[in-house]
């Protein structure tokens, strides 16, 4: 039996507040029980509240970034966050073929920052469905992201047509498609791989933080195909640890959106003051 530990890479941007992008993708990896990896695309000036400044990173940049990983660690698994432009969506592509086939890829369509502050161009979009929605094993879209991604004005009333709205997005090219429910009425996400359509409930959280949820969901994702399990398991403990992670979120943490906690950070703060102060005793 190898011992080796999965090396899952993030292939995303830098949020200089630690809440989303690689940041909590490093995170989600590490409570999963998987090694990190980032490709970083760009550069972020953001906190909880706002992004004043995105600087991309140049596109051979990003590829020698995953084929130095690849070449010396080794890749089990690719997550995909906030790309920002076209040739960003095209660097990513080229690097994805020098990847083993089969390498599990679980794509999170980044458009719009929680803050509001828009994260891909308008003419990216239709490169990330071209280039790259169809090398996915899973697509993660929110309602909105899902929305853009097919053509849809109009918000989706039921649950119905959220399960039609995942076979759109079936129909750009992913094996396996789950829309997230964290900004919908009932935090239901719905998963479709082309045959059926599961839906997957969950608790909302209404006073919870939120900040990064996206991003740690696909993060816990990849990592779960990374261990070996299949697209609607990897969806199902996604589910419950993203929930959990906004649930126990870090309020104190800035003046917006608090970010995500799926470390258990007062926990572990709380443990070793007991710890420490038992040292202490001795």
């Amino acid at each position: 039996m190898s011992t080796r530990v999965p090396c899952v890479l993030s292939i995303a941007g830098s949020d200089s507040g630690g809440g989303a992008g690689i940041q909590a993708d490093l995170k989600a990896f590490a409570a999963c029980g998987v090694h990190g990896m980032t490709a970083i695309t760009a550069i972020t000036a953001q906190n909880t509240a706002e992004v004043t400044a995105v600087h991309p990173v140049p596109p051979e940049v990003i590829v020698a970034q995953v084929r130095v990983v690849q070449s010396d660690i080794g890749v089990d698994a690719v997550k995909i966050g906030m790309l920002g432009e076209r040739q960003i969506i095209e660097a990513v592509a080229r690097a994805l073929d020098e990847l083993p086939a089969g390498t599990p890829v679980v794509l999170d369509p980044v458009m719009v920052a929680e803050s509001g502050a828009q994260l891909l161009e308008p003419s990216a979009k239709a490169g990330l469905a071209e280039l790259l929605l169809q090398r996915a094993t899973v697509a993660t879209p929110n309602v909105a992201e899902a929305r853009a991604l097919v053509g849809w004005d109009a918000e989706p009333d039921d649950d119905d047509e959220v399960a039609a709205l995942a076979r759109g997005v079936h129909k750009l090219g992913p094996a396996a498609v789950v829309i997230t429910g964290g900004h919908r009425e009932h935090a239901t996400d719905v998963f479709f791989d082309g045959e059926s359509v599961v839906e997957l409930p969950g608790e909302r959280h209404p006073r919870g933080a939120a900040h990064g949820s996206g991003c740690t969901h696909s993060s816990v994702l990849a990592a779960c195909l990374a261990l070996g399990d299949d697209p609607l398991s990897a969806a199902r403990a996604a589910k419950e640890l993203a929930a959990r992670a906004v649930r126990d979120g870090l309020h104190e943490v800035g003046a917006g959106a608090g970010p995500v906690d799926v470390l258990g950070l007062p926990r572990k703060r709380s443990d070793q003051r007991h710890a420490a102060a038992g040292r202490g005793a001795l």
